[in-house]
């Protein structure tokens, strides 16, 4: 059986690490991180989200704020509060939760985020950056997933890794940050996608394994070889009459399956998910040390 990756565990180390600078910071009396969220709708997971990570902004001793915006906002009002919080000095993360209502444009939004409070990782001058391999935020949940492999010693230098999926949020940056050619990175990197037309041919080749498709108990344990390790970055529902809500969440990977044959593995919940939020507050952090220095100068 594989080591359970324990995502949960490690965020908790995290946020434990981050409490303790940001105590520092008070004890000399001084301003602390500060990250704004703007959600703008009514949409139950934005919801969700956007509260959970207040919660543990303010668990960790840093300054929130949640700018909450009616759906009909105009895509004009929201560039305009964008503006105020680039210029804010409280503020040193900008995140605006995602999806938008259909009537404002999202690359315009994160496109207006000042790049030195992009704690997303998802402006074009961020994205740029990472790619040749420039200091820059990394998006938070492929983070999480190099946090993870590091974390738990899981070589990647001139390793085959196979990430199954191509979006902009996991599966595009996670394999540009495998690429780059430093610690914890280093490996010979496929990505697979739809067009993909034998995908076990090269997820049997891989030494780890991330899959960020979307699609519940999609790889299988025919589709792995033994001793791979493997990252399920999906969250997925599906039905289950034996759950009050109706429901269960599951990852992109047949868990009890795979896990018979992979050296690490990580569960969902409790692997990649709470790694995503942890990495966020990492991010804010270490904006708030960048613009801090800039200030100094």
């Amino acid at each position: 059986m594989a080591t359970i990756i324990d995502g949960k565990k490690i965020a908790l180390e995290i946020r434990a690490e981050l409490k303790e600078k940001v105590s520092w910071l008070k004890s000399l009396n001084i301003r602390v991180p500060g990250l704004v969220t703007i959600l703008v709708g009514e949409n139950a997971a934005s919801q969700s989200y956007v509260t959970s990570k207040s919660k543990a902004c303010n668990e960790i001793g840093m300054l929130s704020k949640i700018e909450k915006l009616p759906t009909e906002t105009t895509e004009e009002h929201l560039l305009g509060l964008i503006d105020h919080y680039n210029s804010n000095d409280d503020y040193h993360g900008i995140l605006v939760q995602l999806p938008l209502p259909k009537h404002i444009n999202e690359d315009k939004v994160i496109e207006r985020i000042a790049p030195e409070k992009d704690v997303d990782g998802f402006h074009p001058i961020s994205v740029g950056r990472l790619v040749i391999g420039k200091d820059t935020f990394y998006p938070c949940t492929p983070n999480g997933v190099l946090e993870l492999l590091k974390r738990y010693k899981i070589e990647t230098s001139g390793k085959h890794v196979v990430v199954v999926g191509r979006s902009n949020i996991v599966g595009k940056p996670v394999a540009n940050m495998l690429l780059q050619k430093k610690d914890g990175a280093n490996a010979i990197v496929t990505v697979c996608h739809s067009a993909s037309k034998d995908l076990t041919r090269f997820t049997k080749d891989a030494d780890i394994l991330i899959a960020a498709i979307g699609k519940p108990n999609f790889i299988t344990a025919d589709m792995v070889k033994d001793g791979v390790a493997v990252i399920d970055v999906g969250i997925n529902r599906v039905e289950d009459s034996s759950s009050p809500k109706g429901y269960k969440i599951v990852g992109d990977v047949d868990f009890e399956n795979v896990s018979k044959k992979a050296s690490f593995i990580t569960p969902v919940p409790g692997g990649v998910g709470p790694m995503t939020i942890a990495m966020l507050l990492q991010n804010t952090f270490l904006a708030y040390i960048k613009i801090t220095k800039q200030k100094l100068t």
